[in-house]
Formats: C-alpha cells, sequence, structure tokens
C-alpha cells in the first residue's frame, strides 16, 4: 500500500470505530516509513473531528464516538512513544477528574482520548477527586487547563467547592477551569465561576484550544 492509502485507511477504518484494522494501519504505516506525525495530523485527528462533527449533526450518537475514540486510543498507544521522542507540538497540558462523591467516567473517557488526539497532555485524575487532590496535582503539574466533570446534579456543587479550594491555595489565576457532564448547564458553568463549559467531548477540545489561545494572547511573551 502507498503511504496515501495507508492515510485513507486509517482515516476510513477510526471514522467507524474498526480498532484492530486501524492498529493494524498504523503498523503497516510504520514499517513503510510512515512518520506518525502524518498518520496522527493526516489521517487520525481529522477522523476524529469529522466524528465530532456527525455528533454534532446528530448524525452519530454517544456509542459510535465511543467506538471511534477507543479506535483512536489503539492507535495513540503504537504511536505515543514515537511521537514523544520527536518535536510534535503540544498544545497545553490538561488536568481531568470526576469530582467527589461521583463515579461516571465514560464522558471523562471520550474527553480524555479526543483531547489526547488533538495534541494535548491529558493527566487523568480519575473519578470521586476531592478538592484537595486537585489542589495538589495543580500544584505539582502546572497544567494550562483543570477539568472537573459530574454526571450528577448532587455532585455539581463540587465544582464551586474545587474552584475556592482553588482560590484559597491561590491557584486560581494560574490555570483555566473547565467544568462539563450531562446535567451541567453554561449558565451554571458561568453561576460558579468557571472559564469555559461545553456539552460534549468534541466540542471540549474546541473549547479548550479557544481558551488557551486567549489566555496566551493576554500574557506578553
Amino acid at each position: 500500500m502507498t503511504h496515501e492509502e495507508i492515510l485513507q485507511l486509517l482515516y476510513d477504518e477510526t471514522l467507524v470505530g474498526n480498532a484492530p484494522a486501524v492498529s493494524e494501519g498504523v503498523n503497516q504505516g510504520l514499517e513503510s516509513d510512515l512518520a506518525p506525525e502524518r498518520m496522527l495530523y493526516d489521517a487520525l485527528i481529522p477522523s476524529l473531528e469529522e466524528v465530532g462533527a456527525r455528533f454534532e449533526r446528530g448524525d452519530y450518537f454517544v456509542p459510535e464516538m465511543l467506538i471511534a475514540a477507543r479506535a483512536m486510543q489503539g492507535a495513540l498507544d503504537i504511536l505515543r512513544p514515537l511521537l514523544a521522542d520527536s518535536d510534535t507540538a503540544q498544545v497545553g497540558t490538561f488536568l481531568m477528574g470526576t469530582v467527589k462523591g461521583d463515579v461516571h467516567d465514560i464522558g471523562k473517557n471520550l474527553c480524555n482520548i479526543m483531547l489526547e488526539g488533538a495534541g494535548f497532555t491529558v493527566i487523568d485524575l480519575g473519578v470521586n477527586v476531592p478538592p484537595e487532590k486537585f489542589v495538589e496535582q495543580i500544584e505539582e503539574h502546572k497544567p494550562d487547563i483543570v477539568g472537573f466533570s459530574a454526571f450528577l446534579t448532587t455532585t455539581m456543587p463540587m465544582f464551586k467547592a474545587n474552584i475556592n479550594a482553588l482560590e484559597k491555595a491561590g491557584l486560581r489565576e494560574q490555570v483555566i477551569v473547565m467544568v462539563g457532564g450531562a446535567p451541567v448547564t453554561q449558565e451554571y458553568a458561568d453561576a460558579v465561576g468557571a472559564d469555559g463549559y461545553s456539552a460534549d467531548a468534541s466540542s471540549a477540545v474546541k473549547k479548550a484550544k479557544e481558551l488557551i489561545e486567549l489566555r496566551r494572547q493576554k500574557v506578553p511573551a
């Protein structure tokens, strides 16, 4: 297969979530000296962006997004060590966790895969993360963005508790705060003082990039 054919295969098979074919395509690409960056930026990321666009149009639903994201994850598992050795542009660091009292993680995991596929370094703290853990990890990793995920209306107040903890630790100005989860709305995000909100994984990536861009424009180089 030519490099173009391999890239087309990776695009098509990621779109339909055929994980074995995607992994095989990546390995074929590597055997034929196709650059890992090209596979990522010319096939895998555009395919996942198309998945996001179909989701937004209502042509795809969460199951389709999940299987496409899993296929992408398989490709990233192979490519990650190779990309780490190269000078692949990193968009930024995203620290993510489901808030204290909540153990739902499908949406969070989907966001993580989409963010990683888009060039973010993702640090996932898992579920049921208390405010002090977020504070401690922000101090350690110094991420550009911290993401709080909540699936239950009863755990949404933890967004405010987390933001209060960041303010108390003197970290609020150093990090962009994004919130999300099934019951969360833009109004609620505004009310708790978050910088950004997204309704789903594909818009989370767009929003994260916008917020980092805005932050960097404000900070004199």
